[in-house]
């Protein structure tokens, strides 16, 4: 195994219970932390399990786990609960999921078997190919709407593509066109608290009681820790007077929360360790000795980097609202298996490197 993957993945996950604590404590009756490690249990078999399977499996198995991610999205259109103006949850009884989040992961399995089986096609024709698989369950989790998990898809697609030997100057030409579709997106597909979200961002003060309000005190809280932070459970917080959102401070907010508690310096060394996860998973792909065990890596790297940075972002007003959690310390169990998942298929590249000889 990779151990230092593995005590980064680990470490991040008790530090996310602490954070999930520290947001809640004050909170009568919270249990946040409580569930958050039955989850981490949960969690960790399926992780050792993908670990020890060699990868490879996934040319079997990526287009089941991509119609099963379609349906899913297609369950939650017709039978999901609607929670902050989107329809992304699917309660299946003992447990409520978010299909996108898996259907994502299973995008990336699916598009890199693709790429990796057409390496000797026109590159034309495996962008074209690429776009098919994205625009299913990209166009459905529009519908839901859920315009963070439609932000996620587009850099790990430009990821795979780069990885999958695309042209360069093919790559430009989708970024550019992508870019000039931004304004027909927001005017045509975004709804009216969606919008309010990005006018909010690009200035909080023109609705500060109202949409500017959680981008206003998450700046402030954050500000207010200095360098060395307020200190666990200080009683001068905004987070104990209450003025983060209560509702997302334990998932979308949670660096806030940190942010004040530990200042400058605590955000500055969990950065870095999700830095150093991120670059152990990009050495993995270096070492990968297949097209698919790096193309995998890489889509897994890009996904955790684009979670990442749009949850830091716009707790720092650097990015719009998009409602992602942080991996590793937000809270949240479905969230928190799919990354697991991906880490067991990092690595599994890892483990099953050799094997490719």
């Amino acid at each position: 195994m990779n151990w230092i993957l593995f005590l980064l993945m680990f470490g991040l996950m008790i530090y996310g219970v602490y954070a999930i604590y520290s947001a809640t404590w004050m909170i009568p009756g919270q249990r946040f932390w409580k569930s958050q490690i039955v989850w981490i249990l949960a969690a960790l078999p399926v992780f050792f399990i993908i670990s020890l399977v060699d990868y490879r499996w996934i040319r079997l198995g990526a287009v089941p786990c991509y119609v099963l991610g379609v349906v899913g999205l297609i369950a939650v259109l017709l039978w999901g609960e609607r929670r902050y103006g989107a329809q992304c949850w699917l309660n299946l009884g003992f447990v409520n999921v978010q299909p996108s989040q898996f259907a994502v992961l299973a995008g990336i399995m699916t598009i890199a078997v693709y790429l990796e089986a057409t390496k000797k096609i026109s590159p034309v024709l495996r962008i074209l190919g690429c776009g098919a698989i994205v625009g299913a369950p990209w166009l459905l989790i529009l519908v839901e709407p859920d315009l963070g998990m439609c932000i996620v898809w587009a850099p790990m697609v430009i990821a795979l593509l780069f990885v999958g030997e695309i042209p360069k100057r093919w790559l430009i030409a989708m970024i550019i066109v992508g870019v000039a579709m931004v304004p027909l997106i927001v005017n045509l597909a975004l709804k009216p608290y969606q919008y309010a979200r990005i006018t909010s961002f690009v200035n909080p003060y023109l609705d500060p009681q109202g949409n500017g309000w959680n981008i206003i005190q998450s700046l402030t809280a954050i500000g207010s820790g200095g360098f060395y932070g307020k200190g666990f459970k200080a009683s001068n917080t905004l987070n104990e007077l209450g003025f983060l959102p209560t509702t997302i401070k334990h998932n979308d907010f949670i660096f806030a929360v940190l942010g004040e508690q530990h200042g400058f310096l605590g955000g500055i060394l969990l950065i870095a360790a999700l830095g150093l996860l991120l670059l152990t998973g990009l050495y993995i792909a270096m070492k990968a000795e297949d097209g698919l065990g790096q193309l995998l890596a890489v889509g897994i790297v890009m996904l955790i980097f684009t979670y990442t940075f749009l949850n830091l972002g716009m707790t720092i007003s650097i990015t719009p609202i998009t409602g992602l959690p942080l991996p590793l310390i937000s809270y949240g169990g479905s969230f928190l298996m799919m990354i697991l998942f991906g880490l067991g298929i990092l690595q599994s590249v890892w483990i099953h490197r050799k094997a490719a000889r």
